[in-house]
């Protein structure tokens, strides 16, 4: 991947001195650095912000209260894993519901890890890791809080206005990937 980075701003630079536009190619350079470190420092100060505020709820028990009130559902989209697994496939699919994006990263990938534990054929996934995964990754989000946040630090006018595509997509996605991965194990 670097290579491949390096071809391509090795002929962006080519292309500018044919071109004569060598000075407006260093200024954008510039330019678009100092807005990805400022883009990456908000996106970093949203990410502590949830990681912080799902540990709080962790600790409070919340995540314990939300677990009992998705047993049923959690049991039956993941019927071979143990109380571990399902607790922690809670604490992810929780923060993503609530939008917290990468924050719901860390809590992902402990559950991928106890799946792994529990798999009776560690050379391949287990369906409950298959199911994990398209849940995961598909996410049905009430308040995309990461996403929100991103366009009113871009200026935008509405940042709330994509709340109600957010819903229809991602319960579309998640609908039609549990239905595929029931169907296809």
């Amino acid at each position: 991947m670097s290579g491949i980075w390096c071809f391509m701003v090795c002929v962006s630079f080519v292309c500018a001195f044919f071109n004569g536009t060598v000075p407006e190619t260093a200024a954008a350079v510039l330019d678009g650095t100092k807005d990805s470190v400022e883009t990456l420092l908000s996106f970093a100060g949203i990410m502590c912000f949830w990681t912080g505020i799902l540990k709080a709820g962790e600790n409070a028990g919340l995540m314990k209260l939300i677990g009992r009130l998705f047993s049923p559902v959690i049991k039956c989209l993941f019927p071979k894993t143990g109380e571990e697994g399902r607790a922690l496939i809670t604490v992810n699919l929780c923060a993503n519901l609530l939008g917290m994006g990468n924050a719901a990263t860390p809590a992902g990938i402990r559950a991928m890890e106890a799946l792994d534990r529990e798999n009776a054929q560690p050379e391949k996934p287990s369906d409950d890791m298959r199911m994990f995964t398209i849940l995961n990754t598909t996410s049905f989000t009430v308040f995309p809080a990461t996403v929100v946040a991103l366009r009113a630090a871009a200026g935008s006018a509405a940042p709330y206005d994509i709340v109600p595509a957010v819903w229809c997509v991602s319960a579309g996605a998640v609908v039609l990937g549990a239905v595929l991965v029931k169907l296809l194990k």
